[in-house]
């Protein structure tokens, strides 16, 4: 009998997500922070929950949510730009305290490559992580609370940049000019190979674990995102004519391939 799923975050990431565990005959329960989307949630036979998380409260009956389920999903971003100055790190901690008082043993913690920071080479799940931004900082922060618990089974997921759909860097660097970083390699990962990574995890029972989510293919930014805005028919961004390296950062998702698992969907849309 398959466990029961709980995706805390069924935004961009988490919503198809959820609906892809219950395709497979999964019982799932979701949050979302919009009540209007507690409707969509429930027509995908997704059991809706409104429960949203403050740096000191977290509101919503998170209690009954965690009570339903076997496994825990966290998916949910640290957003710590612009005036943003809310610590994830504290609302990673509630949700910790709450998931103690639970059933619960098994968690997913949806991070980031950006806890590697600007290490150079090639970078597995083995490399130290050196976060430098504040993003990267705290999400290794909350990485470290889930794992060092030995109540729980922790897997972590480190995901490079996210693409799909509805969603590309190029749409935000169309038209840009002078950039300097056309050397650098991409790291890049499609939306439906991050739900075949954490899926892969579920069904074949990776607790415990650290898996990079990165496709692999590392065109450089310059031959990428031209190619692909020629592909869309928008203005190709513009980098320097002379270009050097600033970053030759290349993520390997070793562990996931090791295991002999593949990803599906090519960065190349």
């Amino acid at each position: 009998m398959n466990e029961k799923i709980g995706v805390f975050g069924c935004g961009w990431l988490g919503f198809p997500l959820a609906k892809h565990f219950v395709v497979n005959t999964y019982e799932v329960h979701g949050t979302t922070t919009s009540k209007e989307k507690l409707k969509l949630l429930k027509k995908d036979k997704i059991h809706p929950y409104e429960i949203s998380i403050s740096a000191t409260k977290i509101h919503g009956d998170i209690e009954t949510f965690l009570s339903n389920i076997d496994v825990l999903i966290i998916n949910i971003p640290p957003k710590l730009r612009g005036a943003n100055t809310e610590s994830f790190v504290e609302k990673i901690k509630l949700l910790h305290n709450q998931v103690k008082k639970s059933k619960i043993s098994k968690i997913i913690f949806v991070s980031s490559t950006a806890v590697y920071g600007n290490i150079s080479g090639d970078v597995t799940e083995e490399t130290p992580p050196i976060p430098v931004t504040e993003s990267g900082k705290q999400l290794l922060e909350c990485e470290q609370l889930l794992t060092q618990d030995s109540t729980l089974q922790t897997t972590i997921v480190r995901f490079g940049g996210l693409i799909g759909p509805t969603r590309h860097p190029v749409t935000m660097l169309s038209k840009r000019k002078n950039l300097t970083n056309g050397n650098d390699p991409v790291n890049l990962i499609h939306l439906q190979d991050c739900i075949h990574l954490i899926y892969t995890i579920i069904e074949k029972g990776y607790w415990g674990e650290i898996f990079n989510g990165v496709y692999p293919l590392h065109p450089t930014k310059k031959e990428y995102y031209t190619t692909e805005a020629i592909r869309r028919g928008i203005p190709a961004p513009n980098y320097l004519g002379s270009l050097s390296h600033k970053n030759n950062k290349i993520i390997r998702s070793k562990n996931f391939m090791d295991k002999s698992h593949y990803f599906q969907t090519s960065i190349v849309t």
